[in-house]
């Protein structure tokens, strides 16, 4: 009966999983399936754990004691399923919003790579299901508020696991509904939880992990795309190509500066408007520092990469068993703060992103170089840009109130035994925030540099931003009057999230 829907199109869980590979996994409905190794590890540690508390009356805890600071109450063998199933229920008590369907995705794949690592004593049963639940698409209903990043992320993760019990609601079939009704219309049984089960599913950063997969591969994409407008402001601004020379980066040789200067030498490449006229001896340092700022942006991605590939394929449960040593251990592997600490950095990254996008924004309205006041034809009667702008630095300024760290606070809980928590959750819900936010800064920087554009030479583009250019405009005309914003705001936005830069610089 298991597994029944699995496809020769199917990703077996057994190998290490990168951010790409986890959101490719997600975005392209590929199932997945458990692998032979995969099933022995996990059916192996299950008979260890049942073999070890089978008439041991010793307090393992999370397996036969209470949770947090009840962990000295020792509980009953006949009593330990009704105890993983309160601990499921209790802790349900999420808030705020839901999360997003693809980020439940990747939760729910992040579990169950964690949980086939061995060292969970989860039942196979436990695991099938959510592999079912993944397969078939009945996602759990979960709320981005109420998780500490310290014990795991506790509410999200029970949200996430009442649909095994048979308890709460998900998405199924693009319709809400009860997890039980989901359950029964796919054939499937809710699953009885047995010793540790509830604490394995609950402990763990895969909330954190699944935002931070998702925001780390976003923003790959996003500074893919935000080197394309950062060039096209340039020549629209009659900006000089001297600062990306490689020379200047060989010297001061951070791999991002490099990077980002090679890109944009890429953009500008056969640029007669970089080329010719008379120029500034230099220009401001929206545009003359593109290489240092998107290049350290750059390079905090490529951290954020490093540390969600590691965390994927890690153990992030608590007490952990190790079967070969005859060893169950309490530990803090379910803290989250190396994901907390990437997620505030990628934020951040992120927000200079937008930071140095709204300043080119506003030299191209500032009525310099050759450009008209906020690039209004008719200025006067026509308001051109200038209120786009406005917009634009209202969530600047929103960006950099979500950038105060998350990491660097702290609150007790749990009557003081979870002492110091990461508040990684919180710093992975803005970090998706800013990330939204700078995408559509970037929207409204390309929506200016095009305007710009309508006052130069447009024969003597580069060719890839000739291109780029005309994409734009068949998706959003040029008005020479002023229109209504709000409607080319949201055409621009689209625009931006679909176009894939790698097409125009082939």
């Amino acid at each position: 009966m298991i597994h029944k829907h699995i496809t020769m199109d199917t990703f077996h869980i057994n190998t290490q999983i990168s951010p790409q590979n986890l959101m490719d996994i997600v975005r392209s409905g590929k199932k997945i399936s458990l692998s032979p190794e995969a099933v022995d590890r996990v059916s192996s540690c299950r008979q260890y754990l049942e073999q070890k508390i089978s008439g041991n009356p010793k307090a393992i805890y999370g397996i036969n004691t209470g949770f947090g600071a009840l962990c000295n109450t020792i509980i009953p063998n006949e009593e330990l399923e009704t105890l993983q199933r309160n601990i499921v229920l209790s802790h349900a008590c999420g808030t705020g919003r839901e999360v997003p369907s693809d980020i439940v995705k990747a939760i729910l794949l992040l579990k169950i790579q964690s949980l086939v690592l061995g060292h969970s004593g989860v039942k196979l049963d436990t695991v099938n299901l959510l592999v079912e639940l993944y397969n078939r698409n009945i996602l759990p209903v979960v709320f981005d508020t109420g998780s500490l990043g310290a014990s795991g992320d506790l509410a999200p993760l029970a949200h996430l696991s009442l649909t095994l019990i048979g308890e709460g609601e998900v998405m199924h079939q693009g319709t809400r509904k009860t997890s039980a009704q989901a359950l029964a219309e796919e054939g499937l049984q809710p699953v009885i939880l047995g010793a540790k089960e509830g604490l394995a599913l609950l402990n763990g950063t895969q909330f954190m992990g699944a935002y931070g997969n998702y925001c780390t591969v976003k923003a790959q994409e996003l500074w893919q795309k935000a080197m394309a407008v950062a060039a096209l402001s340039l020549e629209a601004y009659n900006g000089r190509k001297d600062p990306f020379m490689d020379s200047i980066h060989r010297v001061r040789p951070h791999e991002g500066q490099i990077t980002a200067a090679q890109t944009m030498r890429r953009w500008i490449q056969n640029s007669q408007l970089i080329e010719n006229g008379e120029k500034d001896v230099q220009d401001p340092y929206s545009f003359r520092c593109v290489p240092q700022v998107m290049g350290s942006s750059y390079d905090v991605i490529q951290f954020a990469l490093n540390t969600f590939s590691t965390e994927n394929n890690s153990v992030s449960d608590n007490p952990l068993i190790f079967p070969d040593e005859d060893v169950i251990v309490s530990g803090g592997n379910f803290h989250g703060q190396p994901l907390a600490l990437a997620l505030d950095m990628l934020a951040i990254a992120l927000s200079e992103i937008g930071s140095i996008s709204e300043r080119r924004m506003y030299r191209m309205l500032a009525g310099k170089r050759g450009l008209p006041p906020f690039l209004a034809e008719n200025a006067g009667l026509n308001s051109g840009y200038m209120i786009l702008q406005y917009s634009t630095a209202a969530i600047a300024s929103k960006n950099k109130q979500l950038c105060t760290p998350a990491s660097a606070d702290s609150i007790e809980s749990s009557n003081g035994q979870e002492d110091h928590v990461s508040m990684g959750a919180n710093a992975a819900v803005k970090c998706l925030e800013v990330l939204q936010n700078v995408e559509s800064m970037l929207a409204f920087e390309l929506m200016t540099a095009a305007r710009a554009m309508e006052f130069r030479n447009k024969s003597e583009q580069s060719p890839a931003l000739a291109k780029l250019l005309s994409d734009f405009r068949a998706a959003l005309p040029h008005n020479p009057n002023d229109g209504y914003l709000h409607a080319d705001m949201e055409k621009a936005i689209g625009f931006f999230r679909k176009f894939n830069p790698n097409e125009y610089l082939a």
